[in-house]
């Protein structure tokens, strides 16, 4: 049987990190910006109630953090996997790839997630130096 083995080295970590990293960063940035004022205008425009403002931009927040110091890496990819797809479909309205309103960068943070979710926070995170946090969790 052929059989795919992931070799595990320290590039391997440092990349898998700097994934999460790059990714979270973004999330940090992009998040941060959604505590303005305009940001409840915008979510009004586009038919959502101005009290998601505060759990959109904590949970862009907090969640790239928590991507970037590698605890609760999965349920926090899953958050903001709901993050983006909500931005392509809704804010974005999946029309267009690439131009006006394209949602390719968006798609691309998607995929990043949906990796972390399946492989998980990696060996450069505190979870895998606590070692107590269940799997699942991690």
């Amino acid at each position: 049987m052929a059989e795919a083995i992931i070799r595990e080295n320290k590039l391997h970590d440092i990349t898998h990190w700097g994934i999460r990293a790059a990714i979270g960063v973004i999330f940090i940035v992009q998040g941060s910006g959604k505590f303005g004022p305009d940001m409840a205008d915008f979510l009004t425009s586009i038919g959502l109630p101005v009290e998601m403002q505060i759990p959109i931009a904590l949970a862009e927040t907090i969640g790239g953090t928590l991507l970037i110091v590698g605890v609760l890496s999965r349920i926090s990819s899953s958050i903001l996997c709901i993050i983006s797809l909500g931005a392509i479909f809704l804010v974005k309205g999946a029309s267009n790839l690439t131009g006006e309103g394209g949602y390719a960068i968006d798609l691309i943070l998607l995929a990043g997630l949906l990796a972390i979710i399946v492989a998980g926070p990696g060996r450069v995170s505190i979870s895998h130096i606590v070692k107590r946090i269940p799997r699942f969790l991690q």
